[in-house]
């Protein structure tokens, strides 16, 4: 199953025999052929954003006021998918497992800092956020490199932990949220069984339980519905890229199988560490924490 799914990696990351030309200039370095191979390539996607223009004119007609924020919001994603294009293909040229780790260390970053703005009201959010994220991205991709599903290549690592870091991302700050909402509006049930003698997770294990089950119910609906209400991403981009159904459902197990791994240690390794932050060392509600 291994040999299927790294063929059909290949497959996915590398459709079009555009991208193998724009790697062989790349790697020759003796003439610019490789940027007029990218914009040729570009005709299609420009040539999608009718459609864009279509939202916007309904949105006029509507008087949504959306206009100016959905072209500049596709504005943004022609520039920020073109810049990581070049990086990634410049990364993927590079036989060195410092870049695979610079460029996961950004992601996390960057998702870390998401959600810490998600649930702005957690002290020290953002840090929370990012050391989830980062555990539970790590010990997954860790656990699959193990056991030889990827190998530890740009190619491979770099996308399939952008996935998991997405994913990571949105079930943290709907963790915090939660569980900092849960607790504020029951206070006084925490706060009783303090007084009792429990320990901060044994007086908030309800509120921990909620908030877990809440950021994780999409991901584990997902996983349910795959195939029946839509084909994902990955296997959808595999399948149009030529390859068969059946190597590509194999990699779409995968990718939900590390997708939840990854959702649910980043979701419980978040409680944890909100702790600090809520109660004070003598295991009492750090009230000012609530008052917003």
């Amino acid at each position: 199953m291994c040999q299927q799914i790294s063929i059909t990696m290949d497959s996915f990351f590398f459709l079009k025999p555009m991208l193998a030309s724009q790697n062989h200039t790349l790697q020759q370095g003796t003439d610019w052929s490789w940027m007029l191979e990218f914009l040729k390539g570009m005709v299609k996607p420009v040539a999608a954003t009718a459609v864009v223009f279509l939202a916007v004119a309904l949105s006029f007609y509507q008087k949504l006021g959306l206009e100016l924020e959905m072209v500049v919001s596709i504005l943004r994603a022609f520039i920020q998918l073109s810049i990581i294009g070049f990086v990634l293909q410049f990364i993927f040229n590079q036989d060195n497992a410092g870049w695979i780790l610079l460029a996961y260390l950004f992601m996390v970053i960057v998702a870390g800092y998401t959600a810490g703005q998600r649930a702005k009201n957690v002290p020290r959010g953002k840090y929370v956020a990012g050391v989830s994220i980062l555990t539970g991205t790590a010990v997954t991709m860790f656990v699959l490199v193990l056991l030889s599903v990827f190998p530890f290549t740009p190619r491979y690592i770099i996308p399939i932990a952008g996935m998991m870091v997405g994913n990571a991302m949105t079930v943290t700050g709907v963790t915090m949220k939660r569980l900092r909402e849960d607790i504020k509006t029951q206070m006084n049930l925490v706060e009783t069984a303090l007084a009792l003698g429990a320990t901060p997770r044994e007086a908030t294990q309800e509120q921990v339980k909620r908030a877990v089950i809440l950021a994780l119910s999409p991901v584990v609906d997902n996983t349910k519905t795959v195939g029946l209400i839509s084909l994902p991403g990955a296997m959808t981009g595999l399948i149009m890229g030529g390859a068969s159904p059946l190597e590509a459902i194999q990699l779409q197990i995968v990718v939900m199988n590390m997708l939840i791994g990854a959702a649910t240690l980043s979701s419980i390794m978040v409680t944890y560490l909100c702790w600090p932050a809520f109660f004070t060392k003598a295991y009492q509600l750090e009230t000012k924490v609530f008052l917003t």
